[in-house]
């Protein structure tokens, strides 16, 4: 499913999206993701972060504007045709900010199989997947326990494992260190360290300016008013400590510069 410029996975121009006609979710927001990028989406709850990940995930589908996938429309008209979807949501996965919502299998061995299962890898493949994510996230002795008798931890790697059993060429995660305790937040980032040298594209919505600095090399603010209000390496970005005093990123106790 090439484009037609090679490098570029999404292309987002101008989108608008409001729930219920009533609440912005996105204002029109505009940006670019090439392969093989690293994008830290940064911003306060209810920014839109989330939003904007459903939209590149092809789950929600904007007001106004257009979203661009490897090439193609993102809309639910290309979703609708066989060739497109499956290549789609093999290429694509989306880490949910609530694992709950992602989690439905009765194992972790059978939520971890699903996806390739779905995709028509052979018996001998699907368990070779399953195998190595398992080990991959460590949670090799949970194979055969149900997802929701875990800890919030444990379901975010099962649906960590989950996404990466497909393979996917872009990683699309949202507050994914979210309920972790440093073991295994230490564990995530040298898994994302892992995939950027694999040559994976991977957006990361977060509030977590640690988290940027490790695993990113571009960051993209957006504000409370639902626009990109900056978009750049990540050095840059978070050297800007007024701007992220105004993004709501950061409080008073950064210093003095937040006064000005």
């Amino acid at each position: 499913m090439p484009g037609a410029d090679g490098r570029l996975v999404f292309e987002v121009q101008d989108v608008r999206l409001s729930y219920f006609g009533r609440f912005p979710a996105l204002a029109g927001v505009s940006l670019t993701v090439e392969l093989g990028e690293q994008v830290a989406l940064l911003g306060p709850n209810g920014c839109g972060k989330s939003t904007l990940l459903k939209v590149l995930a092809g789950l929600v589908f904007p007001d106004a504007g257009t979203v661009r996938a490897f090439g193609q429309s993102l809309t639910p008209a290309t979703l609708s045709r066989a060739d497109f979807f499956g290549e789609f949501r093999r290429r694509v996965g989306l880490l949910f900010q609530n694992s709950d919502a992602q989690l439905f299998n009765p194992t972790v061995y059978e939520e971890v199989a699903f996806g390739p299962s779905q995709l028509g890898f052979p018996p001998a493949e699907v368990r070779r997947r399953v195998e190595d994510m398992l080990a991959l996230l460590e949670i090799d002795g949970l194979a055969d326990r149900a997802p929701f008798h875990l800890s919030e931890g444990q379901k975010r790697r099962v649906a960590l494992a989950a996404v990466l059993a497909v393979d996917p060429d872009v990683l699309l995660l949202d507050e994914p260190t979210t309920g972790l305790d440093p073991r295994t937040n230490d564990r995530l980032i040298e898994v994302l360290w892992g995939l950027r040298r694999l040559g994976k594209t991977v957006v990361v919505a977060t509030h977590d300016l640690e988290l940027t600095r490790l695993v990113a090399e571009r960051a993209v603010i957006i504000g409370e008013d639902h626009r990109v209000w900056a978009d750049g390496p990540v050095a840059g970005v978070l050297a800007d400590r007024g701007l992220l005093y105004r993004a709501n990123l950061v409080g008073r106790s950064w210093g003095s510069w937040a006064a000005t």
